[in-house]
């Protein structure tokens, strides 16, 4: 199963498939407040003397050209009021070992855990995973906000999918302080989960605003599902989650409203041939592709 889908996710969920998601991760609007964009330029060699508006390494000229950037509003009056019912609609989903991750920020992440403590009562919270980066710029008036917060539930607590030998391994930070066997075997991961952001000038960048990089959602979906298993996220935007899935022998379903979001949602996917559900006209051309290797 394999297919992005354009639409409302509130009306989509209710026409998916009972119990077909083994595991559930979504990234939904942070509530910022904020205009989310990404700025984009598309650069190419000048030729000629006098040629090109920017120089670059041993003389050589370019042309710089600002292209339309993806862009979408990021306020709500009642952000709980808008994504619990999306998340309550997606629990018939999911399968009854299934596990749902939800990905915020500092803005609502503390009234989200609450809403889904009520929700899904307070035994099937398994973690709160903080994923730092250090990078960007940093406020001179408080500390800098550089982490956002995962949230993992367990529709069965005592049931769920947890493939510890599928963790990959990461450095200690002082190896010195271990036997050589470990050091070289490495350790597992914490619930800090320290890793960088897309590359700006990264061959994983799609221009997308928000983009996840894939280490994130590569490390939820080989743990937390298996070979064969659908994965699904409601709020798909440039489509990591579903290229995380495919990479590594899982469906996927992803959905999201904007047109921007599903075309290079599709483009990126392209070469997993997924079911393009309700584009009409945002089908990406035909042989359009990212150059990456698949």
């Amino acid at each position: 199963m394999r297919k992005i889908i354009l639409g409302d996710n509130a009306d989509v969920l209710p026409t998916l498939p009972e119990g077909f998601a083994r595991l559930v991760y979504i990234d939904p609007p942070f509530n910022t407040g904020a205009v989310q964009k990404r700025d984009r330029m598309r650069v190419t060699r000048a030729e000629g003397e006098g040629a090109g508006t920017r120089g670059g390494f041993a003389g050589r000229r370019y042309d710089v050209e600002k292209i339309a950037s993806s862009r979408y509003a990021d306020a709500f009056d009642d952000f709980d009021a808008f994504l619990l019912p999306r998340l309550r609609a997606a629990l018939r989903c999911m399968t009854p070992d299934a596990s749902l991750f939800v990905h915020l920020d500092h803005h609502e992440v503390h009234y989200v855990k609450v809403a889904l403590d009520r929700l899904l009562g307070r035994d099937r919270f398994k973690n709160e995973i903080i994923w730092a980066y250090d990078y960007g710029g940093r406020s001179k008036n408080r500390w800098p906000t550089k982490h956002d917060t995962i949230l993992w539930y367990a529709l069965d607590p005592d049931n769920y999918v947890f493939e510890y030998d599928a963790m990959e391994r990461i450095p200690y930070m002082a190896p010195g302080l271990v036997s050589k066997e470990k050091a070289e075997r490495g350790k597992t991961p914490t619930d800090v989960w320290w890793h960088t952001i897309v590359p700006t000038a990264g061959r994983e960048k799609t221009g997308y605003p928000t983009q996840k990089p894939l280490g994130i959602l590569n490390r939820v979906i080989t743990v937390h599902s298996r070979p064969g298993d659908v994965v699904l996220d409601f709020f798909a935007g440039s489509g990591t989650t579903g290229e995380a899935a495919a990479r590594h022998g899982r469906g996927f379903v992803l959905v999201d409203d904007n047109p921007d979001a599903v075309r290079i949602a599709a483009t990126r996917l392209a070469s997993f041939e997924p079911e393009l559900i309700g584009f009409g006209d945002a089908v990406p051309p035909a042989g359009e592709c990212y150059d990456r290797d698949v």
